[in-house]
């Protein structure tokens, strides 16, 4: 097992043991995505919120992608963002609005943040929990999408701003999805799957399938040498 799916392991039971066991199950459930393997920051609503979601058939991998930032962020690094700064989804031109008024008052477009770094056992992957679910509007940039790049070193605390020059997401390796055997057996989507949301006393049990800114701060998210 490389060390990017063992990261992915780590965070799903991280995940789990914070309760968000139906997003763990939208991991397993999208088809394969290096942008959703590793070198990735999750935001995640509760299994609450996504109860009361409907998701169209085929869309659980841009739900995810639109739920994710394209580098491993600490809430400490998020934090270091002000407000009306601009950070970029995994979703292609999709762009996420910071509104900075401290560790218990941090927006992201829609939703705060309410439960911040529950994903640190892996060094690719990190995961906040959000109170809500991000509107489907997305604060867009252009017509392009802002890639990432890794960064110089895996240790580095902090992820350094740059331009939007023509940078481009580095290989990555394909994991072995059939590794992930701590997280919940899912069996392959259909047409309509009822009943797949993991029955929990304190939420419900069924998720449907069926200005200008004053400024804006485009900034790129170096993150080489994952692995030593």
């Amino acid at each position: 097992m490389d060390a990017r799916n063992q990261d992915l392991v780590a965070a799903t039971r991280e995940m789990q043991k914070a309760n968000y066991f139906t997003f763990v199950m939208l991991i397993n459930m999208s088809p394969f995505d290096t942008r959703l393997e590793g070198n990735v920051t999750f935001l995640m609503p509760n299994d609450r919120m996504l109860a009361n979601m409907v998701l169209q058939e085929g869309s659980v991998s841009h739900f995810l992608l639109r739920h994710s930032i394209p580098s491993p962020l600490l809430f400490e690094v998020l934090e270091q963002f002000p407000t009306e700064t601009t950070i970029p989804t995994s979703l292609p031109n999709c762009m996420l609005r910071v509104s900075n008024n401290g560790r218990r008052n941090y927006v992201l477009n829609n939703v705060k943040v309410i439960s911040p770094d529950l994903c640190v056992a892996g060094t690719s992957i990190r995961c906040h929990g959000i109170d809500g679910v991000l509107s489907e509007v997305c604060t867009s940039v252009g017509n392009y999408s802002v890639p990432a790049v890794p960064c110089l070193n895996s240790t580095e605390p902090l992820c350094k701003a740059s331009p939007p020059n023509s940078l481009t997401f580095p290989p990555t390796s394909t994991p072995d999805r059939d590794n992930l055997t701590h997280s919940p057996t899912l069996s392959t989507p259909r047409a309509t799957v009822p009943n797949v949301v993991p029955h929990r006393s304190d939420s419900p049990h069924w998720l449907s399938y069926g200005r200008p800114l004053n400024f804006v701060i485009f900034f790129m998210l170096y993150v080489i040498g994952m692995y030593h």
